[in-house]
């Protein structure tokens, strides 16, 4: 018995310092083909599985590190569950408890398939895991390329018309209006999903990388970003500089050296006017349309979710509106956006308990607020 044990343990401790195999590999590449696509398979007609493919590669890979599963983590992660179940159960309106109690399964399904993923790449060394993301960034601009200068456009959008069911992005006349041209989807649902992923897998890239010329590299990603796929959210590829170079950059022998932290954020100081300066410039008449109070886009996606937060946090500090509880507070939401001066009468008034969801970072603070968050 003590021989087996002793196995297992010299086990997990060589799966600590082993490449992945390419099995591991191609489900990590499934996972991040989720999270890019966001294809969603609808189990019933108002129960939805988001981001299929990373569900599936999550639980598989969860399966085949299941021996790593230490009792401290299940406690850790039965605690957190817990805790969203208590916010599920003290949040006001009774009623839409059968609505919460679905989406505490459905962030309990996202917590178990993001521990898979978790444990998979903790397993992996820092080349393999940054040659993995670098490769990924290479191949959506490589593939903005293709669609934009030869020809794949067709099959891009042939292929977008099969996998979403809706959600599906079709404003081209908006993309020539801002971005003087119609920006690639490469089989994504929508522009902003492909700006995304590039701008997450290039500064996953960044951070594990050991390569000594890795900030100039980075630097022609952002360039070539833009100029492939033109879109505000590149920017954040510069302004993610800004805690990498002072909290990560500026540390010696695990502690940050003083003289270096100076230096690099002055360097960071330059990057962020850099990331002002082309706002301005290459997105000059989307920065006037925000400003002016003329984008829904950019209303729903970013000012309406901020108002909303602030207005539930106040109103309901402890719990917030509940876990998926959204519907709850439309009627509450829909009358701040109205009264909003950055909201314009001749935009079409959506729903507030969809809409809130594009924006994740204001939704934790709507759904919990202060009691599941701390």
């Amino acid at each position: 018995m003590w021989v087996v044990d002793g196995d297992v343990a010299h086990r997990r401790v060589s799966a600590t310092v082993t490449a992945l195999g390419w099995v591991d590999l191609l489900l990590i590449c499934l996972f991040l083909a989720g999270l890019y696509t966001n294809y969603t398979i609808m189990v019933t007609q108002k129960v939805p599985l988001p981001s299929a493919p990373s569900g599936v590669a999550g639980l598989i890979l969860l399966w085949r590190r299941r021996d790593e599963i230490t009792p401290r983590a299940l406690v850790g992660f039965c605690a957190i569950v817990t805790l969203y179940l208590l916010s599920v159960l003290s949040a006001p309106g009774i009623a839409w408890l059968p609505r919460r109690t679905n989406g505490l399964i459905q962030l309990t399904y996202s917590l178990t398939v993001g521990y898979g993923l978790f444990l998979t790449v903790r397993r992996a060394d820092r080349q393999q895991i940054a040659t993995l993301f670098l490769a990924c960034a290479v191949v959506i601009v490589v593939g903005c390329l293709l669609e934009t200068y030869a020809g794949l456009r067709p099959v891009s959008d042939a292929v977008r018309n099969v996998l979403y069911a809706k959600g599906l992005y079709e404003n081209d006349l908006r993309d020539v209006l801002f971005y003087n041209r119609v920006r690639p989807k490469f089989f994504a649902s929508e522009p902003a999903s492909v700006t995304f992923c590039y701008t997450l897998f290039s500064f996953i890239w960044l951070v594990t990388s050991s390569w000594r010329w890795k900030l100039p590299f980075y630097l022609a990603l952002v360039a070539i970003g833009l100029f492939a796929m033109p879109g505000p959210t590149l920017l954040l590829m510069l302004v993610l500089l800004l805690p990498y170079l002072l909290f990560l950059d500026s540390r010696r022998n695990g502690r940050i050296d003083a003289t270096r932290f100076l230096v690099v954020a002055m360097v960071a100081a330059i990057f962020a006017l850099l990331a002002i300066f082309l706002a301005t410039t290459l997105f000059s008449e989307r920065l006037q349309s925000i400003t002016s109070g003329n984008d829904p886009s950019f209303f729903y996606r970013v000012q309406g979710p901020a108002l909303a937060g602030l207005d539930i946090m106040g109103r309901y500090p402890l719990t917030g509106a509940g876990l998926t509880g959204e519907p709850f507070v439309e009627g509450e939401i829909t009358n701040l956006y109205l009264r909003s001066p950055f909201y314009s009468a001749g935009w079409q008034v959506v729903s507030p308990a969809t809409e809130l969801l594009i924006n994740y970072f204001w939704l934790h603070w709507i759904s919990a607020s202060s009691g599941a968050s701390s």
